[in-house]
């Protein structure tokens, strides 16, 4: 089995801004997109959230990347280049879960850090191509999924399956270390002792239960077998976010 720990939604360079936590519930919001969409802000719900965080910068009627996109206790989520690559590389495929994580703040920027907001266990994996149509969609969800809109590289694929976003800003699901750069995560031992990819041993990992994410990263992947402890941590996880196994 493994884990990929996934970066989504808003930072520093997608967005400009983190995403908020309003009323103690993280609100992952879709990075801007000029192309290969049909859905704005506003139609996704976001549209009053994200020109408040940016100030105006970005309009609701503005174009979104909605992706991954949750519905009915089921995600979708598209990759595609180099990303897709690594996915493929290290073995990602059916009963794996994708933990998807981003950058967030209180809503006005206090105590920016990264945390988990949702799991997906993957039951489906549609390798699309670089000619995607509407349907290749995958059914169920509120607007077409922007992995079918337009051109993409040869290995653009959507992942499906089902999962739980969380309703609440958990302190459990908080990967950043206090006190700490964003990217310097506290991690659990069997981490510690599998690794990362993309995360290779040296400087990034401290005695002490950390690592120094790479910055830019985009999917982490942690091989982690049958071991139990890195099991029982998934399963505290699912548990405290919610949804079925």
């Amino acid at each position: 089995m493994r884990i990929i720990f996934s970066r989504k939604g808003f930072d520093s360079s997608s967005g400009g801004f983190p995403s908020p936590i309003v009323n103690d519930t993280p609100v992952s919001l879709y990075i801007p997109t000029s192309r290969r969409s049909e859905t704005t802000y506003a139609q996704a719900g976001l549209g009053e959230l994200v020109e408040q965080v940016t100030r105006g910068k970005l309009s609701r009627t503005a174009l979104c990347h909605e992706d991954p996109v949750f519905a009915s206790s089921r995600w979708a989520f598209g990759q595609t280049g180099r990303a897709q690559s690594h996915l493929e590389s290290q073995g990602v495929g059916l009963g794996d879960y994708f933990l998807f994580f981003g950058l967030f703040s209180q809503l006005g920027g206090k105590d920016r850090h990264h945390r988990i907001y949702g799991w997906m266990k993957v039951e489906e994996i549609h390798r699309l191509g670089a000619a995607p149509t509407a349907g290749d969609s995958p059914a169920g969800f509120p607007h077409r999924h922007p992995h079918t809109i337009g051109e993409w590289e040869a290995n653009n694929t959507i992942y499906i399956g089902t999962g739980a976003k969380s309703a609440v800003a958990y302190p459990g699901l908080r990967l950043t270390k206090a006190g700490s750069p964003v990217s310097t995560w506290a991690i659990p031992s069997w981490l510690c002792e599998g690794g990362l990819s993309g995360n290779p041993a040296g400087p990034r990992w401290s005695v002490g239960g950390q690592v120094t994410v790479a910055g830019r990263g985009q999917e982490f992947v942690a091989d982690i077998g049958g071991r139990t402890d890195a099991i029982e941590w998934l399963d505290t996880v699912r548990t405290t976010i919610g949804g079925d196994a």
